[in-house]
């Protein structure tokens, strides 16, 4: 049973053209809501609509805006809270991102593990990217802890804007011998960026975090910690 008197969970995903992905940011929302036992609301960071103002404008009320991003980048910390100020909603706290959570790790793991990863087989991480060195240094924890559950190298590749890309991770492996190669999806969703890994010539693929109850759980947990002034969180510039 939900608490009507906890502030509403704003939950902020990346935006997509793509409809399944879409329809993947939804269910995370209801497996949110399920988790955390709040009024969730569903809001895109870019590409589609409604965005995260317009959302936080229309929530009657406090609310926590939990961003559904694996790292710190430029949507957490720079878009989301550009959004809040704009309709004059800087008072909500926004929790941090999922990060290298050791739940999402073992979740990459299973999924990978679904895909047909063979014990000792390489595997690329592959991440969406970012120009932020501590949003690529979180990828870089998420593979090292990999490494340990797979029993097997593991390295960062990215879908877009760092390097090296996914293709030249997997070429790279490739080149120093491994005869397979499999990549694992540090991504929660479909769309272009899971399109790519796709094309990156590895034999093994494995699908999005999601739909892994792993995800909501540690979204929930984010916004308890908050509730609970436990969490931390990024700071929001005022509006004006």
């Amino acid at each position: 049973m939900s608490d009507t008197t906890a502030p509403a969970l704003l939950l902020a995903v990346h935006g997509t053209r793509d409809p399944e992905g879409a329809r993947t940011a939804r269910r995370l929302a209801a497996a949110t809501a399920a988790a955390s036992g709040a009024p969730v609301r569903l809001a895109f960071a870019d590409v589609r609509e409604p965005d995260v103002g317009q959302v936080a404008a229309a929530v009657d009320g406090p609310l926590v805006v939990v961003p559904a991003f694996l790292a710190s980048g430029y949507h957490v910390r720079v878009d989301i809270p550009e959004q809040l100020a704009r309709v004059g909603r800087s008072e909500a706290p926004v929790a941090r991102a999922l990060g290298a959570d050791p739940r999402l790790v073992a979740a990459a793991a299973r999924r990978l593990a679904r895909a047909g990863h063979r014990r000792g087989e390489p595997v690329v991480l592959a991440a969406a990217g970012s120009s932020d060195p501590g949003a690529l240094a979180e990828v870089e924890r998420a593979a090292r802890a990999l490494s340990g559950l797979v029993e097997a190298p593991v390295e960062p590749g990215y879908a877009a804007t760092a390097a090296p890309t996914v293709a030249e991770a997997v070429a790279s492996l490739r080149a120093r011998g491994a005869g397979r190669v499999a990549v694992a999806s540090w991504l929660l969703a479909p769309g272009l960026f899971q399109g790519r890994l796709e094309e990156a010539g590895a034999d093994t693929v494995a699908g999005p975090l999601c739909p892994d109850p792993a995800v909501a759980e540690v979204l929930a947990d984010r916004y308890a910690a908050v509730c609970a002034g436990t969490g931390e969180r990024t700071l929001v510039p005022q509006a004006g």
